[in-house]
Formats: C-alpha cells, structure tokens, sequence
C-alpha cells in the first residue's frame, strides 16, 4: 500500500474511532432519507425537520417524520480530473483522499454499506457495496495512486453511468472541484446527493504571476503569457459565475453541498457542515 494512504487510513480511522465523533455513530444519519409523514410540533423535536408550507397555511408547526433506515447504501465518487493535481498546502487529490476515507470509515463504523467509485472521463473502478475496513483502504490507495493528469472530467457520463449502475437508493457523495456545466437532476429524484467542493485558495484568488509557461492538467497542452491583473480578473469573473450557477442548480436540485479547502481539516469541516 502507498506510503501516503496509509498515512491517511491512519489519521482518520482515529478521528472516526476515537473521541472526535463522540458518541455519533456516523457522520450520517439517513434523515430525509425516506418520508413517512406529517404531524404536529411538539416541544423537544428538531426544529430543522419543520415543514414551513404545511406550517403556514395550517397556521400552526408541523415537522416532517422520516423512517429510519436500517441500512445505508453509501456511494462516494472521486471524480479526478487533472485539475485535482494541485494544491498550494497540499493537492485536492490529497484531501478528496481524506474524505473518502472519513465518510468510508463512518459507513463502515455505522454498518452501512460502503463503496467507492473513480471517475474522470469514464469510470475506473467502481467497488462493490461492503461493510469491511479493507474495502475503505482500498479505496483510500486507489485515490492516492490513480494518474489523474491528462483526464478531463465529463460530467454528463457520470450522470448516466450513475443512472444505470445503482438500482438501489442510496446517498451519493461526489468529491470534486466541480468546475464546469454538471447537471445533478436526474440523479438527485431518485438518490440523496451530497456534493463536496474541494478547493485550494490561490486558485479562487490567484495573485499576479508575471511571464510564465504553464501546463492545463487536463489536457496536458502548454501555453505562455503574461498573468497580470486583467487576465486574473477574467479569470476571477469566469469562477464566480461557475460558482454562482453551480450553488442555484445545487439549490433548485435539493443537492446539500460543502466546500473545503487544501488548508483546511477535512473531517472537522465536513461535520460541521453536516450537522
């Protein structure tokens, strides 16, 4: 197994283990998983779980009630373009990494069924559904070792083997630096999607570099100019207006959604964010 993963398996299979996760059997618990039905407010429930249209024109608090699952079916997707090789604290690849192996020691710990798919241009390797710890280190290594530059990521093909491939509901996170049209519809009616962003700061806010030859990590093409402050300006719009688009779809789809970046603790953040 790669230096670095087992690195990664160790780090987190003592956060998931020990004491941060508390007495939280995983970071998911499958609400919203499956509805059940409706009923009236009463003190003590989780005022997130209020239905506010039912509410209002009731004219008095109800909550929505959802049937606990026995068993998640937890999908989590690296989608590594060439793009992920890069980071200036550390590589996005690095943290996906990371992720994979919080949310699959997570399922494991809660007796879900975990498995873990590689995508970039086409699918690479899609395990099957397991409840064992080998099954997260696996993954954890093909991340760690999977050449993702000269792949560009082709969203619609994700969509569509996605579609085809799982039969079964189940609760998909797709780790990506999600730059480009994606469009999540299709997969959100019948699955619970999370989309994790895994950003590095420079990238978002670039400083001025002068005269350089520099390599795209998907296509592997070089080019030379000068990166002063029209062309990051430019640059800067291009990203917020992805940004912009990507949060109103996630928004429109009910795609619950993060960012984390290179800098950051990804399971800390990634609690937070699920809480």
């Amino acid at each position: 197994m790669n230096k670095q993963a087992k690195k990664i398996i160790l780090k987190t299979k003592k956060q998931v283990y020990g004491d941060m996760l508390g007495n939280n059997a995983s970071l998911f618990q499958g609400e919203g998983f499956e509805f059940a039905e409706l009923r009236e407010y009463v003190y003590g429930d989780d005022v997130r779980k209020i239905d506010w249209k039912t509410t209002a024109k009731l004219g008095k608090p109800f909550v929505k009630i959802y049937k606990e699952e026995r068993e998640l079916n937890v999908v989590v997707l690296s989608l590594l373009s060439g793009s992920t090789y890069f980071g200036t604290v550390r590589q996005k690849l690095d943290v996906i990494a990371e992720m994979v192996a919080t949310l699959g020691f997570s399922a494991v710990k809660n007796s879900d069924l975990f498995s873990h798919i590689i995508f970039a241009d086409k699918m690479y390797t899609f395990s099957k559904p397991s409840k064992k710890l080998f099954s997260v280190h696996k993954a954890v290594n093909d991340v760690i070792t999977f050449e993702s530059l000269g792949k560009e990521a082709d969203y619609n093909a994700l969509v569509e083997v996605l579609s085809n491939r799982l039969k079964k509901k189940a609760l998909i996170f797709i780790l990506s630096d999600f730059v480009g049209d994606i469009d999540l519809k299709l997969l959100a009616k019948k699955h619970d999607i999370f989309a994790v962003i895994v950003r590095d700061k420079f990238e978002e806010n670039p400083s001025e570099l002068g005269y350089l030859r520099l390599i795209d990590m998907e296509t592997v093409q070089s080019f030379e100019g000068n990166i002063d402050a029209g062309m990051l300006n430019n640059y800067k719009k291009a990203l917020h207006d992805n940004d912009e688009k990507l949060y109103k779809q996630f928004k429109k789809q009910g795609v619950r959604f993060a960012k984390i970046y290179t800098d950051e603790e990804p399971t800390l953040k990634l609690m937070k964010q699920m809480r």
